[in-house]
């Protein structure tokens, strides 16, 4: 599809054309590139999920971030700081993608700061031991994985190609983290209690990180129809219990939900149902470390200045020195 994206002024007579042209590259499970034409509301729903998508793998960094400096061996260290630029690095992707679309990654950021984005609800709970290191690899970046590859087949190509390299580093992470919990249940006592502390805490949450249940969310059904995203909420929360639960019986810990149980009908499991009202504060600003996680991006926000300043200033003196109509 190779039709540029015009102003409306520009394309009130061939609008119609333009659109069917849209529908048919959805239709035919063809990506829709940058400078396609599109639906603003396709475009708004774009940023919207790949800005929040930017926001939480910068956000997410903290959580974990914490440990560096308590890891208990100098391997733990380097694995953890290893994964923390790994997200640095996704963070940056998809807002690369988000600039595809016309958005200003200083917008964005701001939007955040300011509360106008939100960031994945998972972020907002605390790191209480080393253990919840590894349980955030296993159920957070487990259930990343469940929602992300996905996402490798989205519409948007840009969005799509940057899904590929995130899951395979994803992927990793989501070893590591069962790596250090399985090493953790082959140790002490306290080690082992400390291990199902964490699965306790982080479950709940883990299931509520796929967004609310299908009939309450809002956006999905446009999303899924332009396959921004290709399965519900409640779809990809099942396919993350069914994948769970054998990984928590090898590992040997209980998963906190007396509901749990293998449907032989379904061919699923049975789970209980998240606490939504918890959800709904969480996304409304109210989580447990909301404030903490916003004041620490707000402060590394003002602090870089000076950086971005003299990468811009940087950024100029370069151009100014090559010579006019040299292509780069």
């Amino acid at each position: 599809m190779n039709t540029t994206r015009s102003s409306p002024a520009e394309t009130d007579g061939a609008e119609p054309v333009l659109q069917q042209h849209f529908d048919a590259t959805i239709a035919r499970d063809q990506r829709i590139e940058p400078r396609d034409w599109m639906p603003e509301g396709y475009r708004r729903t774009l940023i919207r999920q790949i800005a929040q998508h930017a926001h939480s793998e910068i956000i997410g960094m903290q959580p974990e971030g914490e440990w560096i400096t308590r890891a208990p061996s100098l391997r733990r260290k380097a694995i953890l700081f290893a994964k923390v630029q790994d997200e640095a690095g996704h963070g940056l992707y998809l807002y690369s993608a988000a600039e595809t679309l016309g958005a200003d990654r200083a917008d964005l950021t701001g939007r955040l700061i300011e509360g106008r984005q939100k960031y994945s609800s998972i972020f907002n709970y605390p790191t209480l031991s080393f253990a919840d290191v590894g349980v955030i690899g296993w159920f957070v970046d487990g259930a990343a994985i469940c929602n992300q590859v996905p996402l490798c087949r989205s519409s948007y190509g840009p969005y799509a190609r940057a899904m590929v390299r995130i899951c395979k580093e994803e992927s990793f992470h989501q070893r590591q983290g069962y790596e250090l919990l399985m090493t953790m249940m082959r140790g002490t006592r306290e080690q082992r209690e400390m291990v199902q502390d964490a699965v306790n805490r982080w479950w709940w949450p883990s299931l509520m990180m796929f967004g609310p249940p299908d009939d309450a969310s809002p956006n999905s059904a446009q999303s899924m129809a332009w396959k921004i995203k290709r399965h519900s909420n409640d779809e990809l929360r099942r396919r993350f219990v069914d994948m769970t639960v054998p990984q928590a019986e090898k590992l040997g810990v209980t998963l906190p939900d007396p509901e749990l149980r293998w449907n032989e009908e379904r061919g699923h499991h049975d789970f209980g149902t998240p606490d939504w009202d918890e959800l709904m504060r969480v996304i409304k600003g109210d989580g447990p470390c909301n404030d903490q996680r916003m004041e620490r991006r707000r402060t590394a926000h003002e602090e870089g200045s000076w950086v971005r300043e003299a990468a811009t200033a940087h950024a100029a003196k370069q151009a100014a020195r090559e010579p006019k109509g040299a292509v780069a």
